[in-house]
């Protein structure tokens, strides 16, 4: 076993951030940037090699309409034969009782590289509900994909619970939506009531669903989920939460507000990495979530005795300048 070997922060300013290891034997890199106004995709043969690579913008915001603001947390999948990013986006800036108006919404690339070839606006993953509707992902599990999100119930007080849905195609959901957690424990309601970022890790005969919780300052954390990998994953009862947060603020390693994670794994396959945002200072000017500053991050995995995955602390900045890092006040949001 290779010693896994990657800076941190692995690519700055980049929050939501997504790796996938692909069978071309390629790692994609995609989040959120720090202007909310298009999707940049970037690919490497090595973790490291990420940080260097050119990112390419492969989608620009409308300039009205539903898909011209606040351009979050995209994430690339590849299925069947195709490539498709996932993200949320909102026709305005401006809140509503105290919500963006952000919906899900998914774009699709035949070519074998997706830095290439032509990138087709598919439309609106349409839930049971217009309201506020995030960091979506998807995963398959014998033989049906399943489509995870985070989207505010008019009838539960709160900003977004998390839901699950089979899929007709990778733009189309179908049959029984379901609720699968809500903000419930204290460590889930601190600024907001928040569960969403849902990623999910097969391993062990379970299935692992991480999410992220509370707003986005430093209070910021990661919960879990666990399902037996022969359990019905529509039925809510088969999701158990973990009551308490598994990744959270080190101040000793000067780590805020870890959270939004995806997994990836090593050069060589043999671990598990976490792919995380988290912030090197605590206190923030403003509104968090126009912070520029959470960075891309990865660590190791470790897996506990009775097959559960060990996230441990968030390791602290390989270079210690992000210690001292300060907010950059010279940074106006386009």
């Amino acid at each position: 076993m290779r010693e896994f070997k990657a800076k941190n922060p692995l690519i700055e300013q980049r929050a939501d951030p997504w790796i996938y290891k692909h069978t071309d034997g390629y790692y994609y890199f995609i989040a959120s940037v720090p202007e909310f106004d298009r999707i940049e995709l970037r690919r490497s043969e090595s973790i490291q090699g990420l940080a260097e690579a050119e990112g390419k913008t492969i989608w620009v915001k409308h300039e009205t309409g539903l898909m011209s603001a606040n351009i979050w947390a995209p994430e690339i999948h590849y299925i069947g034969g195709k490539w498709y990013v996932y993200f949320a986006a909102a026709h305005t800036s401006d809140t509503k009782d105290g919500l963006f108006d952000h919906r899900m919404f998914a774009i699709e690339n035949s070519s074998v590289n997706p830095l290439e070839g032509e990138w087709v606006e598919k439309g609106q993953i349409k839930t049971k509900w217009e309201s506020f509707a995030l960091d979506a992902t998807t995963f398959e599990h014998r033989g049906v994909r399943y489509y995870v999100w985070a989207q505010k119930d008019p009838d539960v007080p709160g900003n977004s619970n998390m839901y699950i849905s089979e899929m007709e195609n990778p733009w189309t959901l179908k049959g029984e939506q379901v609720c699968i957690t809500t903000p419930e424990y204290e460590w889930e309601k601190i600024g907001f009531l928040v569960n969403e970022g849902a990623a999910v890790l097969k391993r062990n005969g379970r299935i692992f669903m991480t999410f992220s919780a509370s707003a986005t300052d430093h209070n910021y954390c990661m919960g879990l989920l666990t399902a037996d990998e022969n359990s019905d994953l529509m039925d809510p009862k088969s999701w158990v939460k973990t009551p308490e947060p598994v990744f959270t603020t080190s101040e000793e390693n000067g780590q805020y507000g870890p959270g939004h994670n995806s997994f990836t794994v090593s050069e060589d396959g043999t671990q598990d990495i976490l792919v995380f945002h988290a912030r090197s200072y605590k206190e923030i000017v403003g509104d968090p979530l126009y912070d520029p500053n959470r960075h891309a991050r990865v660590q190791v995995i470790q897996w506990n005795e009775d097959g559960t995955p060990n996230f441990g602390v968030p390791r602290p900045d390989t270079n210690h300048k992000h210690k001292r890092l300060r907010r950059l006040n010279s940074y106006i949001l386009k």
